[in-house]
């Protein structure tokens, strides 16, 4: 066989990630507030980009540039696979279960008079443009600062003041100071009485309980401001461990006090906060902005839409566009201008595509949900990505970014998207599978109704679990129940039991 060089003509498929494909790609998974900020970068650097005010007057706005949407588009709403996801003691979980978070609370404020405001110019006429006053606001201090500013105010004497420095900069996230006081006394030059005196002071500090050393002495902080630190009540922060094991019977025998007393003293710990220092070094929460709106419809279905707060409009100058090029003769101008227009009609193709694929993904949960909002959380059914994005014919890749950290407003609340896809339960009668959520709802409504003599434990819960057709291990019904921060049975028991007797005694 002879060997010879020749050429050959091959058709041949490929994708090619270009930067706008790419960036089309990264848009899917931002938030609300990271998209506002890359269009500020956006139109920052782009001279023929900028916002479409709803205020605006229309005949003054520059023609906004809708291009339909190209093949490259199409096949990018199909989605593809582009890369590769990259997705403390037995003690102190057992005393986490005293202290229950409080329900979040969000401040309904109503309209305000000074809601909105125009801004005037140099004759006194208000543009056309209307600002919010928040937007001018000053962001509240955060807990860091206001601390910083307490031992600014309380230290007069350098020294003094150095040494609350560095004991707030060994603060943990929970507000505790373990930092070693020999140490630290050392590395700055100073007595170990006075590193613990300057210690005490920043104590008295606000919020209660910072700079406590640990746990009992952040409680011990707190009660001894309500004037509630009596012996008995020193005994019981002696021994939390006892406390975290709910053994009643030796607490009131080494307080010194009676079932009635114990159970009072108990609920008088649970109204303190054992974490003060759980907001240190942020500010103020950000209000959750849902980015999908669900309303119940006439006909008795969902009305699923975009919410319009997060729904940003960019528009393209064209107009703009052709005066620069038709009176610049300079090649590099020409291209400059030239890449300008193109990156502006993608982001503005890219842009429509994001809220597109955020509604279809989130119309199909809906659909899928329907008997979560309407009978709560006991109904939610096992739902995962790929049912999803098989659905709607997009790939699974970019049903996980639109998903990812994106909120639902309900009728039942605000939910983030990645909330309705939960691990799929087998049914014990071989029926459809059940939700691991609501098989955690049935726990908790279970335990928080169970009779202080007929305690349940895990395998209890289990039988009556498979009763009611779920099909449940009992280490899983364990990993559920701690997740849920509920107690063990034993624990539950003598917990009952000392409320019951408490009870009984009065």
């Amino acid at each position: 066989m002879t060997l010879a060089a020749k050429l050959q003509m091959r058709a041949s498929q490929s994708l090619v990630m270009t930067p706008q494909l790419m960036q089309s790609i990264r848009l899917l998974q931002l938030t609300h507030v990271e998209l506002e900020r890359f269009l500020d970068e956006e139109i920052e650097k782009n001279p023929l980009l900028s916002r479409a005010e709803p205020a605006a007057d229309a005949a003054a706005s520059p023609p906004v540039e809708t291009p339909a949407p190209d093949a490259e588009a199409d096949w990018f709403d199909r989605g593809e696979n582009f890369s590769a996801e990259g997705m403390a003691g037995r003690l102190d979980a057992s005393l986490e279960n005293l202290f229950p978070d409080d329900p979040g609370r969000q401040d309904r404020l109503g309209p305000s008079l000074l809601s909105s405001w125009r801004s005037a110019g140099s004759g006194g006429a208000a543009s056309a443009g209307e600002w919010d006053l928040d937007d001018f606001s000053a962001r509240p201090p955060s807990l860091f600062e206001q601390l910083n500013a307490e031992i600014a105010l309380r230290f007069r004497r350098a020294h003094e003041r150095l040494c609350a420095e560095a004991l707030l900069d060994e603060l943990d996230e929970s507000g505790y100071c373990r930092a070693d006081l020999s140490a630290l006394a050392a590395r700055l030059g100073l007595a170990l009485a006075d590193v613990e005196r300057v210690l005490k002071a920043c104590q008295a500090f606000e919020p209660a309980g910072i700079f406590a050393r640990d746990l009992g002495d952040c409680l011990a902080i707190q009660l001894s401001r309500r004037d509630r630190l009596d012996p008995a009540m020193e005994a019981l922060l002696g021994r939390l461990d006892l406390l975290a094991k709910r053994d009643f019977s030796s607490l009131s025998r080494l307080c010194g006090v009676g079932g009635d007393d114990l159970l009072d003293m108990l609920a008088e710990i649970r109204r303190l906060d054992p974490r003060p220092g759980r907001e240190l070094g942020l500010g103020a929460a950000e209000p959750v902005v849902p980015d999908v709106e669900v309303r119940p419809a006439p006909d008795g279905g969902w009305q699923v839409e975009i919410n319009p707060d997060t729904l940003p409009r960019v528009l393209v100058d064209q107009s703009y566009y052709a005066r620069v090029t038709g009176k610049t003769r300079e090649p590099a101008e020409k291209q400059f201008m030239s890449a300008c227009l193109q990156n502006a009609n993608w982001l503005a193709r890219s842009l429509d595509q994001r809220a597109r694929t955020i509604l279809k993904v989130a119309t199909e949960i809906v659909k899928r949900q329907d008997g979560f909002l309407v009978g709560g959380l006991r109904f939610l059914k096992p739902l995962n990505l790929k049912t999803v994005a098989d659905s709607i014919g997009m790939h699974e890749s970019t049903v996980s970014r639109v998903t990812a950290n994106k909120y639902m407003l309900t009728p039942r609340g605000t939910f983030e998207l990645r909330f309705f896809f939960s691990a799929a339960i087998q049914a014990a009668d071989g029926g459809e599978s059940h939700s691991a959520l609501a098989v955690q709802d049935r726990i908790r409504t279970m335990i928080a109704t169970e009779k202080p003599e007929n305690v349940l434990s895990d395998d209890a819960i289990v039988v009556a679990l498979k009763e009611n057709g779920v099909d449940i291990a009992r280490r899983t019904v364990a990993k559920y129940r701690e997740a849920l921060a509920i107690p063990s049975s034993v624990e539950r028991r003598r917990e009952k039991r000392a409320r019951a007797d408490a009870a009984a005694t009065r």
